[in-house]
């Protein structure tokens, strides 16, 4: 084992730890009582730094932890190799695997036969429904982190096919309205500055989706000087986007004017080949969504007559009618696969969530040993934890808020 790779992988995690310190102060509370002991919990995430320290916590709080990751380009070796170091945790993920070992990675997790998964994407419940069905056995319950495995969860639940209880952490308001607004638009952002080191000012963003993602990589780029249009196919948030200060058009009409695209829908095909044809010379590609599906890159391939990688993380598509079109990741989340992820402080809060979830699920596991079983669904986060999340984070940043009298409580309440 590289001993440099571990030092690094270290490092970046006890850096993280020092800016995660909502988490800090819940594995305070519950490191005496140790209530995940005896747990067996599988997560896949994207094995970075942060997620890394979410897996410690759940280990130091007494799970045994298995985690894999949650896309092929998004885990860092060196803190996959010094997490799994962490006493109660496996690790089997490694940067740019295949598709095959991807998978395969997953499996094995799996056969550990979890009690609670951290799912991210929804790849776990599609194993667990399918291919490793044997290994739920002893499946309580899990937390879906991210938008696309929301949409996949809920279109399981519509058809009855949702066979376990999942939290969706995603639309928590501790999550949502920070970690897609605020934590995206500043990570996809980084990753596109890191790896294209070119200037935003003065260019033309193209933002396909203005939901919780993209709402806030289009804010972003508008800081940075760029004139900024948005697509959509939803008819309130189009009119939001153009309320604020947007322009709102086809994809077909933006295709011929943006210098940069981003994608932020969860859906698939956002950008095709009749894009592609019409774009400006060097127009630079990024997706910002889960999975590398929005950008269809093997439509990108096939209108091409050359392919070449132009840079780390950068493929250069020579089309046929002769302009050069750049490709970020392979089309995978940008902010992940060519850069850090979202700032540490705003992971605290969305892991937060996470944890706290994992915590409720313990409960359930102990009321399930007396007769009663939580039904299958899709489940929102319960307010008391969203509310536990926002007083721990203003407490660490040092705000006090006001509270109301009972008087006002009355008068709310009963509306007089």
């Amino acid at each position: 084992m590289p001993k440099n790779q571990v030092t690094s992988g270290k490092q970046k995690i006890a850096w993280v730890s020092k800016h995660m310190q909502i988490i800090n102060k819940i594995i305070d509370e519950y490191r005496e009582t140790q209530p995940l002991s005896g747990y067996v919990i599988v997560a896949s995430v994207h094995m970075e730094a942060k997620t890394a320290y979410l897996v410690q916590a759940l280990a130091e709080l007494g799970a045994e932890v298995y985690a894999t990751g949650c896309n092929p380009l998004s885990t860092q070796d060196d803190v996959a190799l010094a997490l799994n170091e962490t006493p109660r945790v496996t690790v089997y993920a490694k940067h740019n695997c295949s598709d095959k070992e991807y998978w395969n990675f997953l499996k094995k997790a799996l056969k550990n036969r979890p009690h609670i998964i951290i799912d991210d994407g929804g790849d776990l419940i599609e194993l667990l429904r399918n291919t490793c069905l044997e290994y739920s056995d002893r499946l309580v319950g899990g937390c879906e982190e991210t938008t696309t495995g929301v949409y996949r969860l809920k279109a399981l639940a519509s058809q009855n096919k949702l066979r376990f209880p999942m939290y969706n952490v995603n639309n928590a308001d501790c999550k949502h309205m920070f970690d897609n607004h605020y934590g995206t638009g500043q990570s996809a952002l980084d990753g596109i500055l890191r790896t294209t080191n070119l200037i935003i000012a003065g260019k033309t963003a193209v933002v396909a989706g203005y939901g919780d993602c993209g709402s806030g990589i289009a804010k972003r780029l508008r800081g940075l000087g760029a004139k900024v249009i948005v697509t959509e196919v939803d008819s309130v948030k189009a009119l939001r986007a153009n309320m604020d200060g947007f322009r709102v058009m086809k994809m077909d009409k933006a295709a011929r004017l943006g210098d940069i695209f981003i994608t932020a829908t969860g859906c698939k095909d956002v950008i095709t080949w009749h894009h592609f044809r019409v774009m400006k010379d060097g127009a630079v590609l990024a997706n910002a969504g889960h999975f590398n599906v929005e950008i269809d890159a093997e439509e990108l391939a096939i209108c091409s007559k050359n392919h070449y990688m132009a840079r780390n993380n950068i493929e250069a598509y020579e089309l046929n009618s002769g302009q050069t079109i750049y490709l970020l990741a392979e089309g995978r989340l940008v902010n992940l696969a060519a850069a850090d992820g979202h700032a540490a402080e705003i992971m605290d809060m969305s892991f937060s969530i996470q944890l706290m979830c994992v915590l409720d699920i313990a409960t359930w596991l102990t009321r399930d040993m007396v007769g009663y079983h939580t039904p299958s669904g899709l489940y929102s986060v319960p307010r008391e934890i969203d509310d536990k999340v926002a007083q721990l984070a203003l407490k660490v940043q040092g705000i006090k808020i006001d509270k109301l009298t009972e008087e006002q409580e009355d008068y709310l309440r009963n509306g007089f």
